[in-house]
């Protein structure tokens, strides 16, 4: 039998770990054995609020096979077995359903990174992410197939397809309902997994739902509050839009001005709050806070926006030396209000009954300082913030994503049937969430990924390597 041991602790025991974590992946990427066993360590499906020991989680190909398996007589000589510590916490793949690829390194646009970025993300945890708006879509989709044919490393990813609305280069406000219709067909027919809209009109969002509901696809939107033609969260859900990012909206988001406007006062106190949460809920319409995206703009509250993973270090080192000598960024007073006030509002909806309708966003395009693929830490840290527990934060993140995206009956939790996506860390979140940070393991479809490996094959990759590369990041040369 080939047993390999994760052992835990300091000194030898941490480089032990480390060779057998490369063991694992080594032999598991060979096609040697598709079977594995985890025993030990405390498990936490994403069904009960609670972890409890692991006795034993059986996997076959890339499926779960059996969870709580009596594996004390059993014969697992053809199993690859990774044993855990009693500290060692078994969680769901998480997703990111706000997961933007993207760079603004020189503050000229944004562009999609689209090799090494992927890596990140898994080696944070993240299994499953959805685009929402792609500026280079074509880009993001052969990202998508390298990963799917074994090429890159990366979560499973949903691509979103390009904006529906002035978020996107060049947008067409004239565009007809045919034309809506006829674009969704074409996305659909290369497997895009969603659709998102920012900026768009009424009218131009009616047919955006209706084709991608045709199609099974799931209709995420950045609206506004009615403010110059935007549409508010309360017509796009009577409309039957899935998935709204950042605000609430209703009648607290009034016409007169933008919604960020009317944001920094918004009072969930009010009665046009239990309005606007009781429409969530009867039309189960899931809602994305993205909180940490306003804190990167904010003051970058030290509790949070600490540098747990230095991430200068994924810049190329041209790079590193511009971002080193940039003046400190202008901070945002509206956004950092925004970052607290967003604290209360997700907590109300959650007391409200929305518990099922959270999920989690990150909404991070990097300008250098911090890297998007660490960013569900930093959100997952400021829902624990407001007031949810750790548990429902941990839920958040796993099956509220997956219903979200409709696929819950293959992601999502830890159970018999569902692919085998588990994060394996080295410490307990239900006793202080930042221990999402310290992942070990990745297993995504049964294949198994050392998260410290990942990272380091990316050190010093991102960005231009000297002057003459700039402009295929954004800069005019």
């Amino acid at each position: 039998m080939m047993r390999d041991t994760i052992s835990r602790g300091g000194g030898i025991g941490r480089s032990i770990s480390h060779f057998v974590s490369v063991l694992i992946l080594a032999s598991c990427g060979s096609g040697q054995s598709n079977r594995i066993a985890i025993t030990g360590g405390l498990l936490f499906d994403s069904i009960s609020e609670r972890a409890r020991p692991n006795t034993g989680i059986i996997i076959e190909k890339d499926r779960i096979i059996e969870v709580d398996a009596d594996l004390d007589e059993a014969d697992l000589k053809r199993y690859r077995v990774i044993e855990l510590g009693e500290n060692e916490f078994i969680m769901s793949g998480m997703f990111d359903l706000h997961a933007h690829h993207t760079v603004d390194l020189f503050g000229r646009g944004r562009v999609d990174e689209t090799n090494y970025y992927s890596t990140i993300f898994l080696a944070n945890g993240v299994t499953s992410a959805f685009s929402c708006g792609e500026m280079d879509p074509e880009a993001m989709r052969q990202a998508r197939l390298r990963i799917e044919r074994g090429e890159q490393t990366g979560p499973r990813m949903f691509n979103s397809g390009p904006y529906f609305g002035t978020a996107r280069p060049g947008w067409n406000q004239n565009i007809t309902g045919e034309e809506i219709w006829a674009e969704v067909d074409s996305l659909a027919a290369i497997g895009v997994g969603g659709l998102k809209a920012k900026g768009i009109r009424s009218e131009h969002l009616q047919h955006l739902i209706e084709a991608g509901h045709a199609h099974g696809l799931t209709v995420s939107g950045h609206l506004g509050s009615g403010y110059r033609r935007t549409v508010n969260p309360r017509d796009a859900i009577l409309m039957g839009i899935d998935r709204v990012e950042h605000f609430l909206g209703g009648d607290a988001l009034t016409a007169d001005r933008s919604a960020y406007a009317s944001l920094v006062n918004f009072d969930p106190d009010s009665p046009e709050f239990d309005r606007i949460a009781a429409l969530y809920i009867d039309n189960g319409t899931f809602f994305d806070a993205t909180m940490s995206a306003y804190g990167y703009y904010g003051l970058q509250d030290p509790v949070v926006f600490d540098d747990f993973a230095e991430e200068l270090k994924y810049f190329t080192p041209y790079m590193q030396e511009i971002l080193k000598n940039r003046p400190a960024r202008r901070v945002n007073d509206q956004f950092e209000t925004i970052y607290h006030v967003k604290r209360g509002i997700l907590k109300a909806f959650f007391d409200a009954g929305g518990s099922g309708l959270i999920t989690l966003g990150t909404d991070h395009s990097s300008w250098g300082q911090f890297i998007s693929g660490f960013s569900v830490h930093r959100e997952l840290h400021c829902i624990v913030l407001s007031g949810i527990s750790e548990a429902a934060a941990l839920k958040i993140a796993t099956i509220n994503a997956a219903r979200a995206l409709k696929v819950e009956e293959r992601l999502g939790t830890i159970e018999p049937g569902k692919l085998a996506d588990i994060v394996i860390l080295e410490g307990n979140p239900l006793e202080d969430i930042r221990n999402t940070r310290r992942v070990r393991l990745v297993l995504k479809s049964g294949e198994v990924y050392v998260a410290r490996d990942m990272l380091l094959s990316v050190e010093g990759m991102i960005g231009p390597v000297s002057e003459e590369e700039e402009h295929l990041w954004g800069r005019s040369r």
